[in-house]
């Protein structure tokens, strides 16, 4: 039996404080003056966030409304080969066993996740990372944990030939697929004519994943000019995610997410469980431990949470953030270790009190939508 992944004990009980409307919060600003700027749907009102200059200089992008979905030219979007490529993502036949398909770890039901710490595979052998929800990913610039994908269309053949998921060659899925019948006709409305290749597999896949997208949420809606979608607490959340929290340095654009690499002390560098993330991409010394920051929509939907599911709920990734996560020290040995890694300087003790903690929580719950439910497509014959 695989041991458990050790975590430290974290309390997760809270108490909701009701906040004066005349409070003063920061800077002199009330909770209503906080709540006229953020909802007033102009962004050159806000107060200025709490960002490193190394994140200016990279270009930073303030949280906002997501817009237009980016489908790229080689791939451009139709109804015929989204349709086809939702057939392809519930298919278990794209995998060895005829079990497994796209939608076992990014199942609708879960958010497009699947609400494990790490998933299960071909033969029911277990991962090594979470399954990152697929919500809203048509915004994403950069696949996986460990950045090994630029693109969806580069992205799909990673899984389909992966051991320990879906254990299969793409050569070999376009051959079984066309052997069925019903493949040809989806294949010729999308495409034209009803020859099956791995190209139209992979971008059909893509432009699929590419329409899995969230409905506004209050966040939306309240920066949108809508001053009544979140509580005095969530108001207060929302100032502290933009600057004491320093949430933003990495949780920005209207992704909530920087797409970008950072190492925030979870590699297990030389014990069990240790994943070199970004490192076995690049193979930099520089990039060992660095994992993509995953976006922060939906997230009260996307536990467990981190690279490799360590943390049951949001609090208690609250409280190892206001700590300062880990920023460990090479010993004797390991000092002359060119890979040993270094914590991202971004992370820092925050020293939020309960009540500002509770208040950055409910912030972030407020960044739920309703359930996205998707039946299964029937499967061709």
């Amino acid at each position: 039996m695989k041991k458990a992944i050790p975590f430290i004990a974290l309390g997760v009980s809270f108490t909701l404080l009701a906040l004066k409307p005349n409070k003063v919060i920061d800077q002199g600003y009330t909770i209503d003056q906080l709540r006229t700027l953020y909802s007033s749907g102009d962004q050159s009102k806000w107060l200025t966030p709490t960002v490193d200059s190394s994140v200016y200089a990279e270009g930073f992008e303030d949280i906002g409304v997501l817009g237009k979905v980016p489908f790229p030219e080689s791939n451009p979007y139709s109804k015929e080969k989204a349709d086809l490529g939702k057939v392809l993502f519930f298919d278990p036949r794209l995998s060895n066993s005829n079990q497994i398909s796209c939608a076992n770890c990014h199942d609708p039901e879960h958010n497009w996740g699947d609400g494990r710490r790490v998933p299960y595979g071909e033969d029911r052998q277990l991962g090594s990372r979470n399954s990152i929800s697929l919500m809203n990913v048509a915004y994403t610039k950069v696949m996986f944990w460990d950045g090994r994908a630029n693109t969806l269309e580069e992205q799909a053949e990673f899984p389909i030939r992966d051991k320990k998921e879906m254990n299969y060659h793409i050569d070999f899925a376009t051959k079984k697929l066309s052997q069925i019948e019903g493949y040809k006709k989806l294949f010729k409305e999308a495409y034209g004519d009803g020859k099956i290749t791995n190209e139209r597999i992979v971008k059909a896949l893509a432009t699929f994943q590419r329409t899995i997208l969230s409905p506004k949420t209050r966040f939306d809606k309240f920066i949108s000019g809508d001053s009544k979608q979140l509580t005095d607490q969530e108001v207060q959340g929302l100032h502290l995610f933009r600057t004491k929290a320093r949430c933003i340095n990495c949780h920005n654009t209207a992704l909530f997410s920087d797409s970008k690499m950072h190492n925030i002390g979870l590699t297990y560098y030389g014990r069990e469980y240790e994943d070199l993330g970004f490192y076995n991409t690049t193979k930099l010394a520089k990039n060992v431990g660095e994992f993509k920051t995953p976006s922060l929509r939906e997230v009260p939907q996307n536990a467990p949470y981190m690279h490799n599911g360590l943390f049951p709920n949001i609090r208690g990734v609250l409280n190892m953030y206001n700590a300062g996560m880990f920023h460990f020290q090479p010993n004797e040995k390991q000092k002359n270790d060119s890979l040993f890694p270094k914590t991202s300087p971004l992370i820092q003790k925050i020293n939020l009190n309960n009540e500002e903690l509770d208040a950055l929580e409910a912030f972030l719950m407020s960044l739920k939508q309703n359930q996205y439910k998707m039946r299964a497509p029937e499967l061709p014959k």
